[in-house]
């Protein structure tokens, strides 16, 4: 039996994220051969191109997290209907310079949630046509805008019981989608 390495990448940094939440949560839906590994961005400096040819060391590391995995989810919030910069920063660095990108060819998951009615679906657009140039294939469907309400969450922080067909229809979409993708 093969075991599939995800590297999730979580589109905000604070604390008490809801996004951080739904990827916690989410992965406990995920079937026994696949692990989750949420990767830090917080450390990275701004991409600045001149440093290319001297990446920092949390470059390095986020670089050699995302080559190890088998596939991406990116979990992610939504400002001023885009992606956050951190993200957009965390893209960046891992897909410089240029020819050396560790995005290339990684299946990715794109999903997020926020207490907006639209749930991250401009910040989920935007990301996925960064995804596209950065020739990393993008389960296309189930989309999933995840409007953040009561009972999202149960009171263990797992998928709430009216969120759970939704969500379990798309982790298993998510999982198929990496299995056909991963070589």
């Amino acid at each position: 039996m093969s075991h599939y390495q995800i590297a999730v990448i979580v589109g905000s940094l604070r604390k008490d994220s809801l996004n951080r939440k739904l990827a916690s949560a989410i992965a406990k839906l995920a079937p026994a051969d696949f692990s989750f590994k949420q990767l830090r961005i917080d450390d990275l400096p701004l991409y600045n191109q001149d440093d290319d040819a001297n990446q920092a060391e949390s470059v390095k590391r986020l670089k050699a997290e995302i080559a190890a995995a088998q596939g991406l989810m990116f979990v992610t919030a939504e400002y001023n209907r885009s992606v956050p910069g951190v993200l957009k920063n965390a893209i960046d660095h891992a897909s410089r310079p240029y020819g050396q990108s560790a995005w290339a060819g990684k299946p990715a998951g794109v999903i997020g949630t926020s207490i907006g009615a639209m749930g991250t679906c401009m910040a989920q657009q935007h990301l996925r046509n960064i995804l596209a140039f950065l020739d990393v294939p993008t389960l296309g469907q189930p989309e999933a805008f995840v409007h953040a309400r009561d009972g999202l969450f149960d009171a263990a922080g797992d998928i709430g019981a009216d969120s759970k067909p939704f969500l379990q229809n798309w982790m298993n979409s998510f999982t198929a989608f990496v299995k056909s993708h991963a070589g």
